[in-house]
């Protein structure tokens, strides 16, 4: 598959975006977990319930009953990233 010089920077900027965001996770400038609802304004709701349904993010409990749920940072933005990618290509 060829991609046109455009394509590979799109592809290029989406790699060090989510480099920069790996780097600043773990350095722990930016949370590693999203609480749901946060994800939900940022990816739509409709995205990431759609997202679990399809086992491409877990969904994490802190605790038993009424804790919140949390996504990994980096596995919602990687699906996030491939969806705008594929969309691009």
């Amino acid at each position: 598959m060829l991609l046109t010089p455009l394509q590979l920077q799109t592809l290029l900027s989406y790699s060090a975006e989510m480099g920069a965001k790996l780097a600043l996770s773990k350095t722990g400038h930016i949370k590693p977990y999203l609480k749901k609802s946060e994800a939900f304004r940022r990816y739509g709701r409709n995205n990431v319930e759609q997202w679990i349904g399809l086992g491409l993010i877990t969904p994490r409990k802190d605790g038993n009953h009424s804790a919140a749920w949390r996504l990994d940072r980096m596995e919602i933005e990687a699906v996030s990233k491939s969806r705008q990618a594929m969309r691009y290509l």
